[in-house]
């Protein structure tokens, strides 16, 4: 029989204690950088003298930080368009297919979630920079969808290996072309995959940093390099504000992504 909680005796307690200590870990940062944005101070001092919305106006204010906000915005929908269309193409090839050295190629597709994220960024800046895209929009967005397509590959290729092919080949029997199978019955059942690429695409855009840093120039430049550029020059609580709205939106983001798999997948 399967051991539970109730059967661990005190354990169950120590189990619960490190559980406790694990999630205090990793979110009181976040606490304390919330409680920051709120700060009364000019400065990031804990516990903040005082409570204001200040800094989120100053926030909304700025021309320079909306500018960095709808740059990242911009960047992140075209790299999850991209991410979700290629990654579905991918994914149908190598799931379906059956080729030599398929699972190589599976491999080749995930090695950006494996290799250190500066060492891409030195790749794409030395590259890019020979070939004029270095501070690009495109280069921006090509740099990014190499970051963000392994997430996209991932999430279809699991939606599509639960997927039973029969149904789809009955729809073909029943007279409808392979693409129109495929786009009436196959994309619907494995649209929480889908939904989850898009997600994961957006937020490894919207969050990626280490790259951007590369790839950003004077004139074009991502909210969170805008963060690090401002946390280098100057400790005000507007970045505080900025990186409360970022782990805001993240966190609504994956909650959002819960809800919705486990809707599609009833």
């Amino acid at each position: 029989m399967l051991l539970n909680l109730d059967r661990l005796g005190w354990w169950k307690y120590v189990l619960l204690a490190i559980t406790l200590l694990t999630a205090a870990f990793l979110l009181l940062p976040i606490v304390f950088i919330a409680a920051l944005s709120f700060g009364s101070s000019q400065w990031l001092i804990f516990p903040p003298p005082g409570w204001t919305f200040q800094w989120y106006s100053e926030l909304f204010a700025d021309p320079r930080w909306l500018g960095s906000a709808w740059t990242s915005l911009k960047i992140a929908v075209i790299v999850t368009i991209l991410s979700v269309l290629l990654g579905l193409v991918t994914s149908f090839g190598l799931v379906r297919g059956s080729f030599l050295f398929r699972d190589a190629l599976k491999a080749l597709f995930l090695t950006p979630m494996i290799l250190p994220v500066v060492v891409l960024a030195v790749a794409f800046y030395a590259f890019f920079l020979k070939i004029g895209l270095g501070g690009t929009l495109a280069g921006f967005v090509i740099s990014h969808l190499v970051l963000a397509l392994p997430f996209s590959i991932l999430s279809i290729s699991s939606a599509l290996e639960g997927f039973d092919k029969s149904i789809e080949d009955a729809a073909v029997l029943c007279g409808a072309s392979p693409l129109e199978a495929k786009i009436r019955v196959t994309l619907p059942a494995i649209s929480h995959g889908l939904f989850s690429a898009a997600v994961f695409s957006f937020l490894t855009s919207w969050d990626e940093v280490v790259v951007a840093i590369f790839m950003s120039s004077p004139t074009l430049q991502t909210l969170p390099v805008k963060v690090w550029a401002t946390l280098r020059q100057d400790l005000t609580p507007v970045v505080a504000a900025a990186s409360t709205l970022l782990i805001l939106l993240t966190v609504i983001l994956m909650a959002l992504v819960a809800v919705v798999r486990k809707v599609l997948k009833q």
